[in-house]
């Protein structure tokens, strides 16, 4: 099946009695985030929302992680003063660059565009959910977690924050202090600890052929009561998420290329202690 703007490297598309099953696709570096992959996860969303038969959504990743977070090569493009997550040096990828409508950039846009799909989409999250990774799992709205996966708001590592929704998706699971934590030290918490402070919805031994199951039992409901409950619930979380990103735009922006985050990334690829500046 050909997508426009989709690269099946990245992403793939089945779809069987209205459940689209949509994969990441680039095992090999455990579904870590690149350009092709920023633009393929938009398109594909996209194009779910105009599929009128398609009745629920699982989004899982191949291989052994769901989504390892950024590529290593845009750590290197962020220290050199990219301005905006997923820039390539050149100029000719920009995921810091509004999508249409203005509500979010591309980076924020993988993980958002699951709240804007009008039927229920549900994660299978094994391995790794890291960075934007986990901010990606957060923009579904059920999450099947297998208990071992490693998972962390991880972009503080980096001198950054989360800037792909995450500080919208985050602060509305877990209590206030718990979400500061976990932003503020980028820990790694296990898929138990997950479950426990309200990240994983369940549990599971299995998470693609448990949220399979649950996607086979909601596409037996009445579409159209599934869409206007989905609407609905979403009416009060997501009223502030025009404001809360576009400061998530600002926050970002003035992080990138500065000193302190470019410190950050060198003091992990020279395996050694950052030495940060106060600020003034």
């Amino acid at each position: 099946m050909s997508i426009p703007g989709v690269n099946s490297d990245r992403v793939t598309l089945s779809i069987d009695n209205g459940i689209a099953d949509i994969r990441l696709n680039r095992a090999d570096k455990r579904n870590a985030l690149d350009s092709e992959m920023f633009s393929s996860l938009a398109a594909m969303g996209e194009h779910i929302k105009t599929l009128a038969t398609v009745r629920v959504v699982v989004l899982s990743g191949e291989g052994a992680s769901f989504c390892a977070g950024l590529d290593f090569a845009s750590f290197h493009v962020m220290a050199a003063g990219g301005s905006a997550t997923g820039f390539k040096k050149d100029g000719q990828f920009n995921a810091g660059a509004l999508t249409d409508g203005g509500l979010t950039h591309l980076a924020q846009q993988i993980c958002w565009v699951w709240q804007q799909i009008p039927v229920p989409v549900i994660a299978a999250i094994h391995g790794h959910a890291l960075g934007g990774g986990i901010q990606l799992a957060l923009g579904s709205d059920i999450r099947f977690v297998h208990p071992d996966t490693q998972m962390s708001v991880r972009e503080i590592y980096w001198g950054i924050i989360p800037d792909m929704t995450g500080t919208l998706t985050l602060s509305r699971l877990v209590r206030p202090d718990i979400a500061k934590e976990l932003v503020f030290t980028g820990k790694i918490i296990d898929g138990r600890e997950a479950h426990r402070i309200g990240l994983a919805t369940h549990l599971s031994d299995s998470p693609r052929d448990d949220a399979m199951a649950l996607a086979r039992e909601i596409a037996g409901r009445n579409p159209h009561a599934v869409r206007g409950a989905k609407h609905l619930l979403n009416l009060q979380v997501n009223a502030s998420a025009a404001a809360q990103f576009a400061a998530e735009r600002e926050v970002i922006f003035s992080l990138m290329g500065s000193d302190n985050q470019k410190e950050a990334v060198a003091a992990h690829f020279e395996k050694r202690d950052p030495r940060f500046t106060d600020p003034a």
